[in-house]
């Protein structure tokens, strides 16, 4: 059964995504649907019952687990620094502005909410709430922009840079959240050994894996020592976070983010580059799709009621709003136009799987119960399939919009817009 179950769970996943796909809409949407359509929601649960039965989850839930530590792995991996050269300020300030206010009014609306989905721990509800509605899904964003042909214009360049700061921003709030829950099995005092963790990695094994990196590509590049060493090194990672009293996602995530980059002497990038590859081949078709089910298995939609409803969109208004809002305005600071600040806003408003990877955090924090885990996750769909619709209205595919291409601030002096490069060349002279 559990043979079957995977064989299902990834035929159905890669339908689901084709049609999503087909809907212009990220594969990641028909994906987390179909997990919620595979749940209690429909037909009581008989189906979910058929396809996965009570004995083969706790193996479902190891295998999405792996999936979840690839994926984080893959999420740091994936930040680079130099998106925010020549964009500090503007990228700087409209991830603040993004953060700061739906976290405020996340955490104002926690103290409403808190009545009807009593805790035991109501600050650590009150952060939670605040963190999960400040949240931006970075790959997700990254994927609408190279499907719209957007990645390399000035305006997917910052929405990128944004999109990278409020992901760390994220992170770091959330390892707040549950150091002050007390999540794990590891005793308080154990979370004091994160910062000189952290400094550890950056300081020696950063250089230690470029070292190793480049004398793996020079000896012979399709050698699987750079993957197992990568394996081992995430992994482990992962259990040290979560033996602190972290989750185990933090631990992957800071060791992709210690990952070499590029630069102009080391070319060991080229091999953490074909080694994130390779780690996401098979999770992007069989685990992270198995992660979306077992999340799905614990959303019950079926019993909403009016009140239900209020809620629901009690928390879409503060989702939507608080984060449009806070990047709208933050934009505007900096100088940009009215278009752009909105297309960026719309496109900061993504959530996705790192909404959905924060919510399953959430639930089994205990930070939230069965009901407003099956309300939030209804919140992620919503503004990650509402992002590429609302952009397309402000910056409609096949039409030349001067404003992707150059910086839309404040006009230099000479009294003419300077060319922005692509996300990768030099600094431009946009807002900054």
């Amino acid at each position: 059964m559990l043979f079957v179950a995977l064989a299902s769970i990834s035929l159905l996943a890669y339908a689901a995504g084709a049609l999503a796909r087909r809907l212009r809409q990220p594969a990641v949407i028909g994906e987390v649907a179909l997990g919620v359509l595979l749940g209690p929601t429909l037909l009581n649960g008989a189906l979910s019952d058929t396809l996965f039965p009570a004995d083969i989850r706790p193996f479902l839930t190891a295998l999405a687990n792996i999936g979840v530590a690839l994926f984080m792995f893959a999420v740091g991996a994936e930040l680079d620094a130099g998106l925010l050269r020549g964009r500090r300020v503007v990228a700087g300030t409209v991830a603040a502005g993004s953060i700061a206010l739906p976290f405020l009014l996340g955490a104002l609306l926690a103290l409403h909410l808190h009545a009807g989905h009593p805790t035991d721990d109501r600050a650590g509800f009150v952060l939670f709430m605040g963190a999960a509605m400040s949240v931006t899904a970075f790959p997700v964003l990254a994927r609408i922009l190279t499907d719209r042909g957007m990645q390399r214009t000035w305006l997917g360049a910052v929405a990128l840079a944004c999109a990278a700061i409020d992901d760390v921003l994220a992170w770091t709030l959330l390892a707040v959240v549950v150091a002050i829950i007390g999540a794990g099995g590891g005793s308080q005092w154990l979370l004091l050994l994160l910062v000189p963790y952290v400094v550890l990695m950056f300081t020696v094994v950063r250089p230690l894996l470029r070292r190793f990196l480049e004398h793996r590509r020079r000896a012979d590049p399709e050698h699987p020592g750079a993957l197992v060493v990568t394996l081992v090194g995430l992994l482990s990672s992962a259990a040290f976070t979560e033996w602190i009293g972290l989750h185990f996602i933090f631990g992957a995530f800071i060791f992709g983010a210690v990952m070499p980059r590029p630069t102009a002497r080391c070319a060991a990038p080229d091999v953490t580059g074909r080694v994130r590859e390779r780690l996401s081949y098979l999770n992007d078709l069989l685990l992270l799709p198995l992660f979306f089910v077992v999340a799905g298995l614990k959303v019950d939609l079926s019993g909403m009621n009016g009140a239900a409803l209020v809620e629901l969109g009690l928390i879409l208004a503060v989702a939507v709003g608080g984060k449009f809002a806070g990047a709208f305005l933050a934009a505007r600071a900096t100088g940009m136009k009215n278009r752009p600040a909105t297309a960026l806003a719309l496109l900061i408003n993504t959530r996705g799987l790192t909404e959905l990877v924060i919510l399953t955090v959430g639930l089994q924090l205990g930070a939230l119960d069965g009901e407003l885990y099956s309300t939030m996750v209804v919140m992620a769909l919503v503004t990650t399939a509402m992002a590429g619709p609302l952009l397309q209205l402000v910056y409609p595919v096949g039409r030349a919009h001067p404003a992707l291409a150059t910086s839309p601030g404040p006009r230099p002096a000479g009294g003419t817009a300077e060319k922005a490069p692509s996300a990768q060349a030099a600094p431009d002279r946009g807002p900054d």
